[in-house]
């Protein structure tokens, strides 16, 4: 038996299919995968992602601390701004990558991933020690993620009063709080929606008060497709420890354009990629997966990182690390045989405006 969130008894409630993620036991769906995937691409579906780890950080030097700890600046944010970022160690691997939220001069909160927990924490209190910075993990919270085009309207219905009408007037990236809630307008879908942090023990209530509401639970099978047919990374697969954020295609998180020194910077600073990240499409049928070879005739070999069948357009994607002068055709190594594929820059599915 596994780490259960506050949720679990709803998940098996409602018979999802129960599996191990990150130590935790974590619905795959309830039922059917497919039919998740398009409710929050069509309407609105929510998650119990409460096995990330929130943290709290204070300190009169917290701004000063995150400047050194991130690669991308927290400098940029005003109060109530979230910004995305990835945690590098001394030779510029991701340690993890993350959201930041500034909720005041000296207060921030840290999502990060649950795989990486017990790193992720030891890597703050080490460095977090000469900034006089307290770094408290937050284990009486859940959170949901409610994504889908009529997620925040359906979502707005059943949040406290004195929420409902700041979040729905949040602009991307943009939080509000109230007491021990949170609501946040950012997502892993690709889809608009809302990431809301409260209390373990109200997270039963509105996960049924938006069940109520027509909002439908969904799974971390239907959460890994929507979130490479957006093309977002995920820690573990397209990035690690190994892995520079420059070859996987996040260097738009990171950045140099002044003098602040940062952990992993210098050999940022020193590196000449070699490979970079782009989006497949598969132009015969089959479905793409994770290491499978990628051959770019004349030039090399690379990987896929993630690969799944696109439920929206009907076809063969995946995020691959290639040679960096790969140009518009590739083909994959797919036991044996080689099938063609077209690249792309990511994402795979655009959310209307």
């Amino acid at each position: 038996m596994g780490l259960r969130t506050e949720l679990f008894a709803a998940h098996q409630a409602a018979k999802a299919k129960i599996v191990d993620f990150a130590g935790f036991d974590m619905p795959l769906h309830y039922g059917s995968q497919i039919e998740e995937h398009h409710v929050v691409r069509q309407s609105a579906g929510m998650f119990d992602v409460s096995h990330m780890l929130v943290s709290d950080l204070n300190g009169a030097k917290t701004t000063e601390f995150l400047q050194y700890l991130l690669a991308n600046d927290v400098a940029k944010l005003k109060p109530g701004k979230a910004l995305y970022s990835c945690m590098l160690n001394e030779a510029g691997g991701v340690i993890d990558d993350l959201i930041v939220y500034k909720i005041s001069d000296d207060r921030y909160r840290l999502v990060t991933n649950a795989g990486t927990r017990a790193k992720d924490l030891a890597w703050l209190h080490q460095h977090a020690t000469a900034f006089a910075v307290t770094v408290s993990p937050k284990a009486d919270l859940a959170i949901l993620a409610v994504q889908g085009p009529k997620a925040r309207e359906l979502a707005a219905t059943v949040l406290p009063d004195e929420l409902a009408k700041a979040a729905l007037a949040l602009k991307p990236f943009w939080m509000t709080e109230s007491g021990q809630w949170m609501v946040a307008r950012t997502g892993y879908t690709g889809e608009d929606g809302f990431e809301i942090m409260l209390p373990n023990n109200q997270a039963l209530e509105f996960w049924n008060q938006l069940l109520q509401a027509g909002v439908k639970p969904c799974g971390l099978g239907s959460r890994d497709t929507l979130r490479l047919e957006a093309g977002m990374n995920l820690y573990g697969q397209d990035m690690d420890e190994s892995i520079n954020p420059i070859e996987s295609g996040l260097s738009w998180t990171v950045a140099m354009q002044n003098a602040r020194n940062f952990i992993g910077r210098s050999a940022l600073e020193k590196l000449k990629p070699s490979y970079k990240m782009v989006g497949l499409v598969l132009e015969e049928r089959g479905v793409l997966r994770s290491h499978q070879k990628v051959i770019v005739p004349g030039i090399g070999e690379g990987e896929i990182t993630s690969g799944t069948y696109s439920l929206t357009l009907g076809v063969g994607i995946a995020l691959a690390r290639v040679p960096i002068d790969t140009a518009e055709h590739c083909q994959i190594d797919m036991r044996g045989k080689l099938l063609n594929a077209r690249v792309i820059s990511p994402p795979f599915v655009k959310r209307e405006k």
